[in-house]
């Protein structure tokens, strides 16, 4: 089994710093977007913002019970973001999702393998590391969204 540095940096490859599975991460391709790129809706895809917003909920509801507070986070309320209507409320967005991506593996690599095998929160939802093992698959999984969307919108002529 892995130890929590080796999650921790499976953690960062998708979000930060990585190529491995991917060939991106998400600074990577959230960074040369513009607020109307990730707004622009594409027929029922969501949106890029929407995408980024989710992840970062999750990311953000996680990493509160890795500090000592409860599971808050529910996922009807996942796709809720705030309005993004200018190229601050996109920065701002991202800039959270970059410090709470730094702050979720910095706590993720602090545990010990006795923590990663604790329950989390409650018995159905497992252990700690599942949960975070099941952010990282989620985050791959919608990664690969954004990237198809950014595709579409480059062919469309919405991206540079």
């Amino acid at each position: 089994m892995e130890n929590s540095n080796q999650i921790a940096t499976r953690f960062k490859e998708v979000l930060l710093n990585g190529k491995w599975i991917a060939n991106t991460n998400y600074k990577d391709q959230l960074s040369n977007v513009s607020w109307e790129q990730a707004t622009c809706k594409i027929g029922t895809l969501n949106t890029i913002a929407a995408l980024s917003y989710h992840i970062n909920y999750y990311i953000s509801g996680v990493l509160n019970v890795f500090e000592g507070g409860a599971l808050e986070i529910r996922d009807k309320f996942s796709f809720d973001h705030p309005p993004i209507e200018s190229k601050e409320d996109w920065d701002h967005l991202l800039n959270e999702m970059w410090i709470n991506s730094e702050k979720f593996a910095n706590q993720v690599g602090l545990m010990t393998n006795e923590k990663l095998e604790e329950i989390f929160v409650d018995k159905k939802y497992g252990t700690y590391r599942r949960n975070i093992e099941g952010v990282i698959e989620h985050s791959y999984y919608h990664l690969g969204q954004i990237s198809l969307i950014r595709k579409i919108l480059k062919e469309s002529g919405k991206e540079e």
